[in-house]
C-alpha cells in the first residue's frame, strides 16, 4: 500500500513538474512581450537586417509568424544574430526562444545538444560554387583545389566525406564567421566555396561580380533546416511546429494574406477550422492560443507560398525554385500534418 502511494505522489509530482515545464516559454514570451529569435548574422533571402536595422527574410517571417500566432502583432519580434558556432549556446542558454538560422537537423542535434527539432521548413542540400574562370563544370573536376568552408556547420563533414568517396584531394580554408568565409573567396584565398545551396546563391549576390561566378550542379547532401527549440517544454514545441503546418495548409487550401477574410465565410469545414470559426474549433486554446492562431498568422505573413515567393523565389534576386519545397501535390516534400 505505501509503495503504491508511494508511486502515485511521485507520478503526481512528475506530472505537476512537466506540466509546469510545459508551459514556461510560451509564458515567458508572454510575460515579456516579445518572441526572441535566434537567427543568422546577415544571410540574403533568409535573415539579414537592412541599413536601417529591420530584419526579413525567410526565416525571419517564420519569427514574425510566430509573433502574429501569439499577439496579433508580427513586429513583436526581438532578434539574436549568431554565428554557426554560437547559435546553439545562444538557445540553450536562453538568449533566444527560439532558432530559425539555416540550420540542418542531425540526430547528434537533437539527442546530445538538450534541443528539439521536429518540421523541415527548407529542403536544401550542399553544394559548390567557383568563379567561372576556373573551367569547371562538375565537382569531380575539383580535385587539389582550396575550398572555403565555415566551421562548426555539417558542411566541414560533408566536404570530407564527398572528396575521399570520390578519391579526390582538397586543401579546407576555414573560418568561423561567415564574413570571414565570404571575404577570403571574394580574394581568390580558395578555389571553391561550399555550403548549403541556397545559402551560395544569397552569397552569389553578395560578390563584387555575381555574374563571374556559377553554382555547381551537384547536390552531396541531405540538408533537412528548420527552427529548433529547447528540449522539455512540449507546448513551445508545439507551436513552433504548427506556425509551420498552419502556412503549408493555408497554401495548400488556397488561402492567402488577400483573401483571407473572404474564406472565413468558406463552407469547407477544415477551412473554417483553421481560420477559427468553426463551431468545434478548440484547437488554439488546445495549443494555448487564441482560436484565431492560424487567422492572425495567415492575415500578417501569408501562406508557406507567399512566405517562399516573397524572400527568395523566382521573381527575387536569389531566383530559387520552389524544387523540393514544392507542396506534395505539386512533386514536393512540404506536407502538413492533418489540423483537426
Amino acid at each position: 500500500m505505501r509503495k503504491t502511494l508511494l508511486s502515485a505522489t511521485i507520478g503526481a509530482a512528475v506530472l505537476g513538474a512537466a506540466s509546469a515545464a510545459s508551459a514556461a516559454t510560451l509564458d515567458d514570451v508572454k510575460a515579456k512581450g516579445f518572441l526572441q529569435c535566434v537567427v543568422n548574422t546577415g544571410l540574403a533571402g533568409f535573415s539579414a537586417p537592412d541599413a536601417s536595422g529591420n530584419w526579413t527574410g525567410f526565416d525571419v517571417d517564420y519569427c514574425r509568424a510566430i509573433a502574429a500566432a501569439i499577439f496579433n502583432d508580427p513586429s513583436k519580434v526581438k532578434f539574436t544574430p549568431t554565428t554557426a558556432q554560437t547559435r546553439f549556446t545562444a538557445l540553450q542558454s536562453g538568449e533566444g526562444d527560439v532558432m530559425f538560422r539555416n540550420t540542418t537537423w542531425t540526430i547528434n542535434r537533437d539527442t546530445a545538444l538538450g534541443l528539439n527539432f521536429r518540421i523541415v521548413n527548407y529542403y536544401d542540400g550542399q553544394g559548390f560554387m567557383v568563379p567561372k574562370s576556373l573551367n569547371v563544370k562538375s565537382a569531380l573536376e575539383l580535385s587539389g583545389a582550396a575550398v572555403c568552408v565555415q566551421s562548426g556547420t555539417t558542411t566541414e563533414l560533408n566536404l570530407a566525406d564527398y572528396f575521399k568517396a570520390n578519391n579526390l584531394q582538397y586543401n579546407p580554408v576555414v573560418f568561423e564567421k561567415l564574413p570571414e568565409v565570404n571575404a577570403a573567396y571574394q580574394e581568390g584565398r580558395c578555389d571553391v566555396y561550399t555550403t548549403d545551396q541556397s545559402g551560395l546563391y544569397s552569397i552569389r549576390l553578395s560578390l563584387s561580380n555575381p555574374d563571374d561566378h556559377m553554382v555547381l550542379p551537384e547536390i552531396i547532401s541531405k540538408e533537412p533546416l528548420g527552427p529548433a527549440v529547447r528540449q522539455g517544454d512540449d507546448q513551445w514545441f508545439d507551436i513552433v511546429s504548427w506556425t509551420h503546418y498552419a502556412l503549408v495548409q493555408a497554401e495548400e487550401f488556397g488561402i492567402t494574406q488577400a483573401n483571407v477574410d473572404e474564406m472565413k465565410n468558406s463552407e469547407n469545414p477544415e477551412i473554417r477550422r483553421l481560420l477559427g470559426v468553426e463551431a468545434d474549433s478548440k484547437i488554439g486554446t488546445d495549443l494555448g492560443l487564441g482560436n484565431d492562431w492560424a487567422y492572425n498568422i495567415i492575415k500578417h505573413v501569408g501562406n508557406y507560398g507567399e512566405v517562399f515567393e516573397r524572400n527568395i523565389g523566382a521573381n527575387t534576386p536569389l531566383k530559387i525554385e520552389r524544387g523540393l519545397n514544392a507542396l506534395w501535390t505539386k512533386g514536393g516534400l512540404q506536407y502538413a500534418m492533418p489540423i483537426r
